[in-house]
């Protein structure tokens, strides 16, 4: 008889926190995926378009880990309007060994939320310089939030400027995590001006056209974008790869067609065929980071299938740790 483990989002809530134990987790899984065999499909992408939303499933086997997950991760960005956030779902983890059932994770996209924070601060750990202490987010839903405590934790962040398209959300946000973080943090009115004094910039928007422009940026920075995970969204204008000194994606099979170097080569900035190091190829040193303190850096981040293998083990990993969690017999 087979034993799976519930585990319920308040269950994950208390056991995984947005610390550098889920960071370095996260960045385990980067690195897994540079060092060859993860096995790791396209995404399963439908859009709903009618209603603003959209799915994705993601997967990938890790070899190492003995588990392997399957995501399903609705979006649906009207859901605020009727008091409903705009991301929820699961995750299925199943043995790596014998594909049985062996935990279900109803965290409702808290794990993803997670996940993709830490990747955003593991991105900024090996491509962001070491002295950046001023941060832009551009968004002002929960991944602004995120981005920006994860950020925290590996830079030495004194001052941040939120900017959004709704202003009172950004000074609602900008209130929140002020208080959360206890650093200097405001709600930007010009979004043009808020990206020109910062030292990393982090989008985190549903865009479907620019919220950042190429002339907005200065030597030194460090921009990692992470809204652009379909075929219509976009947040960087494709110029912004003609001011970079070095482009990273998280996946380039996946970059190509969903993140914003989707959009650099439908302008005919990018050739199709160009080829880039990863960020696990950054991470493990087979390719060079940032050149020196004025170069501007770019990382792609579309989300993969990794991560959310890497953050569920260890989820169910810290559950069972504090014996928590329900087992069914099925």
């Amino acid at each position: 008889m087979a034993h799976i483990r519930i585990l319920t989002e308040a269950v994950l809530r208390s056991a995984v926190a947005l610390d550098l134990d889920a960071i370095d987790c996260v960045e385990c899984g980067f690195v897994a995926l540079a060092g060859g065999g993860v096995v790791m499909p396209p995404i399963l992408s439908m859009a709903i378009r009618p209603f603003n939303g959209e799915v994705d499933v993601k997967t990938a086997y890790v070899p190492g880990i003995d588990s392997f997950a399957i995501k399903i991760s609705p979006g649906f960005f009207d859901n605020p309007k009727l008091g409903l956030p705009s991301t929820s779902g699961l995750m299925v983890l199943f043995a790596a060994r014998t594909g049985m059932v062996e935990a279900l994770l109803l965290d409702n996209g808290y794990l993803t939320d997670v996940r993709t924070a830490a990747a955003g601060a593991v991105a900024a750990r090996h491509l962001a310089r070491p002295d950046a202490n001023t941060a832009c987010i551009i968004g002002a839903g929960t991944q602004a939030a995120l981005q920006l405590q994860a950020l925290c934790l590996v830079r030495p962040i004194e001052r941040a400027t939120i900017w959004g398209r709704d202003p009172e959300k950004a000074e609602r946000t900008a209130v929140r995590v002020r208080d959360r973080l206890g650093i200097a943090v405001s709600a930007a009115v010009d979004a043009e001006d808020a990206i020109s004094k910062a030292d990393v910039i982090v989008t985190t928007t549903p865009a479907a056209t620019p919220v950042l422009r190429a002339d907005w940026l200065r030597p030194g920075q460090h921009i990692t974008a992470m809204g652009s995970d379909q075929d219509h969204k976009n947040e960087l204008e494709p110029a912004c790869f003609e001011r970079a000194d070095l482009y990273v994606p998280d996946r380039l099979p996946q970059t190509r067609a969903l993140g914003e170097l989707r959009s650099a080569i439908a302008a005919g900035i990018v050739a199709a065929d160009a080829t880039f190091a990863e960020l696990g190829d950054i991470i493990t040193k087979k390719a060079p980071g940032r050149r020196d303190a004025d170069a501007i850096t770019i990382a792609d981040l579309t989300g993969t299938g990794v991560q959310d293998t890497a953050i569920a083990t260890f989820a169910r990993q810290r559950a069972e740790a504090g014996n928590a969690g329900t087992d069914f017999e099925n």
